[in-house]
């Protein structure tokens, strides 16, 4: 049957799917520019730094589900801190991934996210965006966190339905921009507190009691595989 529902739903399904024209490389080195003023300009950072906290905290939670592990729920903070509680082993492979999962899952995410921009999916990407941040949402449980996801919902949302498609693609590139280049950052500043001995719980110093590895060489790990993202997301984007 195809009753004007469906029509709807095919219609909508069509404008998430449709492909955008690639963006030109100075638009994508602007789009980079203003990510890298939003990451680096401390101001802004302190704004910001709570969208790298949502897709940190949300990695650790896709993982431990994918780990078989029971997610209890997710806190986000106003210092741009979180905590993500999940119930299971507190030792062997999933708790592994589980850990490493929020400081290599921003720069992982923009990773996909350049993949995405790269194949003409700009429009699509918001909205898998949109699904993720709503799949988020169910699982906080403290004020801030609900108020810090559904302002940043909120942005994508109105990016997707107000911006025509060229201007949702140069959001979608602003924020897989910003993705790619805030998560080194983090892993910097994880670093960075360990060392003033202000940060003596951090997701290292957890994978350094579940693994013979120590926590500096998880700070490593972490870096490395922002960093790489990091790089093979700039080729895929500007190739």
């Amino acid at each position: 049957m195809d009753g004007p529902g469906t029509r709807a739903l095919g219609r909508f399904w069509a404008r998430v799917t449709a492909t955008v024209p690639d963006l030109p490389d100075p638009v994508l080195l602007a789009a980079a520019a203003a990510a890298a003023l939003l990451v680096l300009y401390p101001g802004l950072w302190r704004a910001t730094r709570h969208v790298v906290t949502i897709a940190h905290e949300g990695a650790h939670g896709v993982v431990a589900l994918a780990a078989g592990r029971r997610l209890a729920g997710i806190r986000l903070h106003s210092d741009t801190s979180g905590l993500t509680v999940s119930a299971g082993r507190p030792t062997g492979a999933g708790m592994v991934l589980t850990c490493a999962a929020g400081y290599t899952g921003p720069g992982l995410i923009g990773l996909g996210a350049a993949a995405l921009l790269a194949a003409g999916h700009a429009i699509g990407l918001l909205w898998a965006l949109l699904v993720l941040l709503g799949l988020l949402l169910v699982q906080i449980r403290n004020w801030y966190g609900l108020w810090s996801v559904l302002v940043t919902g909120a942005v994508v949302f109105a990016a997707t339905w107000w911006l025509p498609p060229q201007g949702q693609t140069v959001f979608a590139a602003m924020a897989t921009w910003f993705l790619l280049l805030a998560a080194p950052r983090t892993v910097l500043e994880l670093q960075a507190a360990r060392r003033r001995r202000a940060a003596p719980d951090s997701d290292a110093d957890q994978l350094a009691r579940l693994t013979p590895l120590p926590a500096v060489v998880w700070v490593g790990v972490f870096l490395a595989v922002d960093v790489g993202a990091l790089l093979l997301g700039a080729r895929w984007l500007l190739t």
